[in-house]
Parts: structure tokens; C-alpha cells; sequence
């Protein structure tokens, strides 16, 4: 299988953001760019359409309905946000104002997870499950800077509300090349393996490959499958995975309940799916302090040195 991704090239999401979402609004004229007052990714958009682009201070709430009715004059409005409050101050209009007309807003927001490095009151560790709980809304955790430019240029045409989760941004690895396609809705196989497949979302491909490769040398064959689109999630590529290899780890920086371990732990209930082994990695149930995202990523249990100790002590 072809490697495509590398471990020493850094890119920024906060720019592939704004770069691409100023490149759509030069291509088409419903695009509308809205912020509650975050900065990063605005400054080009701002500058050459600024009569298609609203900052609506800190307000949240606001953002959303403006934002919904922009998109029943007809418009496409992406909003740039911080994830924590656009998943949970907003809730109830992203609910009523944007799903349940299913207008085709974009929520763009960082600090998913505990990469903030804030507090609990600026993590997101619910958000996943929460917006995934949304009749019509389509739920993507970006990987990498590749990934996420082509989601935000495919939701372009892509119906229904959407949100994408992304850490703070400011230098994110570049897993993938140019050539590598990604299709909303969709998981990407980005290494094989016959023994154990890891499910990863956001930050945790990044550890998922680096792990790989690890078990590689160990003579142990782990399959990433990199589940960007949390929802609706791709059934046939977990069908897959757990019939060929039998054992199943999730790995998230979300809640480990109700978010992607729970997607797909329903997945296989539903369907009578057997499994040898199936294990969550992700935050407990807890509200995590400060500290770097490593740091609580220790803390909690779920850093690539507990995640290769089970992978390791299950198949080693």
C-alpha cells in the first residue's frame, strides 16, 4: 500500500481554512463567510468580499440564525468558530434554525477535543456526539490539512447542514499528498493490516500511523482506517474491517461514550457483528484541567504509549 504521509511536514489549518473558503467565494457568489468574532481564517475573505462577509461579535446564538437565514435566501454560509461554544451555547439554533430545514450551513470550529489547552469550559469533548445526535447534520473530524481543504471545496455541493471539527490549528502534520482523495461520508483506509484495525478520528490518525508502523516492525499487521466523517458513519468499511481482522480499537479525543467508539460499537450491535476484541480509547468521563493536549492525552489514558501497550500485550 502506498505511503502517503509524512511526519516531518508541517501545515496550518487555521490558513487551508481561510485560503479555501476566500478560493470559493471568488468561484461562486453564494458563499458567505460569518464569524462570532474569531479571527483566524477571516482576513483574506474579509478583505476582497467584505459584502458577503458578517462578524457578529461574541454571540453565537446570532451567528447561527443569521446564518440560516442567509442560507434561505439561497446562499451557502460558512461559519468560523470555536468549537466548544458553537456545539453547546448554539445548540438549540444549529437544532431548530439550521437542521431542522436543513439548510446548507458550514460550521468550521477549533479547539476540538482537549487541545486547547483552556480548561474544561474550553474543551470540546462533547461535540461530536452531540451534533451527531441532529436529524440531517453531517459530522467530520479533519485529519490533516489535505483532508480538510477537500471537505470544505466538497461541501461546496454538498447538501445539508455540516460541521467540521479541528484542533487549534496552528501547525498541524501533513499525513497526505495531493493524490489521496476523500469523499464526505466515506472512511479512508490509510494503512492495512490483517491482526487489529484501529478506527481514529482527528488528531489521533496522526498517532494511528506512527502505531502502524510501529507494529509493523513487531511483526504485528494493524489496519487505520481514518474516520473523518463520525456521520453518517461508512458502514461497509467497519463491516470490513471487523470481518478481516476480528479486533477493533477506536481512538478519539472526544468523550469515549456517545461519540465515534459508540457509532460504531451500535454498528456491529445492530448487526449481530461478532468481534474478538473491542476497545475505546478517549476521554472518561471526566473534566480534564489544564495542560498540554499530550500531557492530558497521559493523564487519561489514551496517549500512543497506552494504545501500543494493549496493542502490544493483546497480540505481541
Amino acid at each position: 500500500m502506498k505511503q502517503s504521509y509524512t511526519l516531518d511536514e508541517y501545515n496550518s489549518a487555521r490558513s487551508v481554512v481561510g485560503d479555501t473558503i476566500a478560493e470559493l467565494g471568488g468561484k461562486d457568489s453564494r458563499v458567505w463567510l460569518l464569524t462570532p468574532d474569531i479571527g483566524f481564517g477571516c482576513k483574506e475573505f474579509h478583505e476582497k468580499y467584505p459584502d458577503r462577509f458578517i462578524d457578529t461579535g461574541i454571540a453565537e446564538q446570532d451567528v447561527v440564525g443569521v446564518s440560516a437565514g442567509l442560507a434561505y435566501d439561497g446562499n451557502i454560509p460558512f461559519i468560523i468558530g470555536m468549537m466548544p461554544f458553537m456545539s453547546m451555547r448554539a445548540l438549540e439554533q444549529v437544532r431548530t434554525d439550521v437542521c431542522y430545514p436543513n439548510l446548507p450551513v458550514r460550521i468550521i470550529a477549533n479547539y476540538a477535543g482537549l487541545t486547547g489547552n483552556g480548561g474544561s469550559t474550553h474543551y470540546a469533548m462533547e461535540d461530536m456526539a452531540l451534533y451527531s445526535s441532529l436529524v440531517n447534520m453531517t459530522v467530520c473530524a479533519a485529519s490533516d490539512p489535505v483532508q480538510l481543504r477537500q471537505i470544505i471545496e466538497k461541501s461546496l455541493y454538498y447538501e445539508g447542514p455540516l460541521s467540521i471539527r479541528i484542533d487549534p490549528g496552528k501547525e498541524n502534520r501533513v499525513l497526505y499528498t495531493a493524490e489521496d482523495r476523500f469523499e464526505i461520508g466515506k472512511g479512508h483506509l490509510a494503512r492495512d493490516g490483517k491482526d487489529i484495525t484501529i478506527i481514529a478520528c482527528g488528531e489521533m490518525v496522526s498517532y494511528a500511523l506512527q502505531l502502524h508502523d510501529k507494529a509493523k516492525k513487531a511483526g504485528i499487521g494493524v489496519r487505520v482506517i481514518d474516520m473523518f466523517t463520525v456521520k453518517p458513519l461508512d458502514e461497509e468499511i467497519v463491516r470490513k474491517a471487523a470481518e478481516e481482522t476480528g479486533r477493533i480499537i477506536v481512538w478519539e479525543d472526544h468523550l469515549m461514550k456517545n461519540g465515534l467508539a459508540s457509532a460504531v460499537a451500535d454498528l456491529l450491535c445492530d448487526n449481530g457483528i461478532a468481534l474478538k476484541s473491542f476497545k475505546r480509547f478517549g476521554i472518561p468521563q471526566v473534566y480534564p484541567g489544564f495542560g498540554s493536549a499530550e500531557d492530558l492525552y497521559h493523564l487519561y489514558g489514551y496517549d500512543p504509549e497506552a494504545v501500543w501497550e494493549y496493542v502490544s500485550k493483546l497480540l505481541g
